[in-house]
């Protein structure tokens, strides 16, 4: 079951043709991100401050088509692996059902030293019902 982040385009988000600048979409995904972390792990950004952080170890994506002023994308995020500091995720950015961009990145979960830590039980727990299961036909 993947979380589902609603992403009006917006004109900040465009360049002079009116389509969304690829770096935006990168935005986009930490957006999702932090939303999620608020919202299903219960670790807010503005809680994590000098205290731990996830920070984006790596990450990759593909556009399939272009996102204009005005539309409504929905950004689905999966956890792909959860592993002991480090999170993958796979984002699915959709409008009205047309692909417009994949990506896949990986977090690490870092203490107040900047160092990676291993993510406590209780937020694992919370992350786990995120996580893409394998089906039988390997998708």
């Amino acid at each position: 079951m993947p979380f589902v982040y609603h992403q009006k385009v917006k004109f900040r988000h465009c360049d002079p043709a009116g389509i969304v600048f690829y770096p935006r979409y990168f935005e986009m995904m930490n957006d999702t991100v932090e939303d999620f972390f608020e919202k299903v792990a219960l670790l807010p950004f503005s809680g994590m401050q000098q205290k731990c952080g996830i920070p984006t170890a790596g990450i990759e994506a593909q556009f399939q088509a272009p996102s204009r002023l005005g539309d409504q994308l929905e950004i689905a995020l999966t956890i792909t692996r959860l592993g002991r500091s480090s999170l993958g995720l796979a984002y699915d950015a959709r409008c009205e059902g047309a692909p417009r961009f994949t990506a896949s990145s990986t977090v690490v979960f870092i203490d107040d030293k900047g160092r990676p830590a291993p993510w406590t039980d209780a937020i694992r727990t919370r992350l786990d019902r995120f996580i893409k299961k394998e089906t039988p036909d390997g998708k």
